[in-house]
């Protein structure tokens, strides 16, 4: 099988229609630690508990906010009223945790048994007064990441209007208005603009559950541009949840929201920026180049911002050029991280990915396409829900130097000689903007310097030859 030379389209496939990834249920691990004052219930069998269990990794000391809510046979038969236990369940929760909202998580056994849960959520949260999210993360219809795409969509539906925030503020701000305000007003003989009244371009809101420290990044690069972020999807509080509305401009930072981003659209009226992901230097300066040019803003210093990341970067630069890589597809960051990789100077043979949105993620194939071409390199194969043994054939005829794979198939494509690094880490890595581009290198590169030093220590045998 030959690569496809640069001159040929991008060509995509489609294989088995599978869903060879983790479980979405595991979307838990960040959501519940972004959105502080939430608790998740995981409603699914003891499989799920075990997973979520063995997965996470959570210590007896923790406490983490999340809970299971085992479905017995006596549930599955529909012989027992789910109400009342799970009624039960977020009674104690309350009492225990007292949480601003509770996220009910559906599994694929909810899904089965066609339980109720959007039916069951609002009588629930009409009696005990604490707002219930409905959130589908089952494994029949999701793949791994996709878990917090179904979350963010239904708490999109929570969000205030936009409309309405802004007559609510205003009225807020005239009943408070003090007489000696007024009168330095009438001193004045201007309105004193408010924070959104000073903004020179439309509200801005960004999707995507990003740890504290890179959403401020973000929004300090945006900053830099003139460009104010007016909140995030999640928000670190739910009470924090972004007004969304006509006139509202929204941005994703990650690319498996295709979901997050048609409700926004469709349901709240929002006007989609579609641009590419900010993972690494070259895609972040793309990700702010398009929200400036949507705003009709001159983008100051973006070149010479990105040179000096990838000045810094010479030395993992210089690992990694001329290598190649395989990705068998897993967390849906395929095609960003291929992109960022092929602008590192490695070629990519073949993009697995779970689930491929071409609408939502026009603008990073589009990157994808124009950065093969600037390096010179083949288009990468893209392929849909990718069949494994087929892959793992591909793999041993064109023995890449590196393959990102999920972690049920690293060991035994380590056993037949191929270096592999587990695409699960890069899902909790800290991977976007300008200033993280050294960690998605480190992931990277860290197998290949494992074999350096076995080769510098006689063992080069033992990693190349196949099983």
């Amino acid at each position: 099988m030959k690569p496809l030379t640069h001159t040929e389209p991008l060509h995509f496939e489609c294989e088995t229609g599978n869903y060879h990834t983790f479980c979405p249920i595991s979307c838990v691990a960040w959501l519940y630690q972004k959105i502080e004052d939430s608790f998740f219930l995981v409603v699914g069998t003891k499989t799920c508990g075990y997973f979520l269990q063995n997965a996470l990794g959570v210590m007896i000391f923790a406490e983490p906010r999340y809970a299971m809510a085992e479905l017995e046979e006596g549930d599955i038969s529909a012989q027992l009223n789910d109400y009342q236990e799970l009624r039960r369940l977020c009674s104690q929760i309350k009492k225990d945790r007292n949480p601003s909202v509770i996220v009910w998580i559906g599994t694929c056994t909810t899904e089965i048994i066609k339980m109720d849960l959007e039916g069951m959520a609002p009588r629930l949260e009409m009696e005990l007064g604490i707002p219930i999210v409905v959130a589908r993360a089952n494994g029949l219809d999701y793949a791994f990441t996709q878990g917090e795409d179904t979350v963010l969509a239904a708490m999109a539906h929570r969000c205030p209007d936009s409309g309405r925030a802004k007559q609510q503020s205003r009225t807020h701000r005239d009943d408070n208005d003090s007489l000696s305000s007024r009168g330095l007003r009438s001193l004045l003989s201007f309105p004193v603009p408010s924070t959104t009244e000073q903004m020179a371009h439309p509200p801005l809101v960004l999707f995507g559950s990003l740890p504290a420290t890179v959403a401020a990044q973000l929004g300090l690069e945006l900053k830099r541009q003139g460009i104010e972020v007016s909140g995030w999807l999640p928000a670190q509080r739910y009470a924090e949840l972004p007004s969304l509305g006509e006139g509202v401009h929204v941005c994703g930072v990650n690319p498996f929201l295709s979901r997050t981003a048609t409700t926004l659209m469709r349901r709240r009226k929002c006007k989609l920026i579609g641009a590419p992901f900010p993972i690494g230097p070259d895609g972040t300066r793309a990700w702010i180049e398009k929200i400036c040019a949507v705003f009709g803003i001159q983008p100051k210093g973006l070149q010479e911002r990105e040179e000096q990341v990838w000045k810094g970067l010479e030395g993992y630069l210089r690992l990694v050029r001329g290598k190649s890589v395989f990705f068998m597809g897993d967390n849906l960051l395929e095609v960003s991280l291929a992109r960022f990789l092929v602008r590192c100077g490695m070629v990519v043979y073949e993009i697995g990915i779970p689930y491929m949105d071409k609408r939502y993620q026009a603008a990073e194939l589009a990157l994808l396409q124009s950065t093969c071409q600037e390096m010179g390199v083949p288009f990468p194969r893209i392929v849909e829900k990718p069949d494994n043994y087929h892959q793992v054939q591909r793999i041993r005829e064109l023995h890449p130097d590196l393959a990102i794979t999920g972690m049920a198939h690293a060991n035994p494509l380590e056993a037949r000689g191929i270096s592999t690094k587990w695409s699960v880490e890069f899902t909790f890595a800290q991977i976007h903007g300008f200033t993280n581009a050294r960690d998605i290198l480190e992931l990277v590169t860290r197998p290949l310097r494992r074999n350096h030093s076995l080769q510098e220590l006689g063992w080069v045998q033992l990693v190349q030859s196949p099983v």
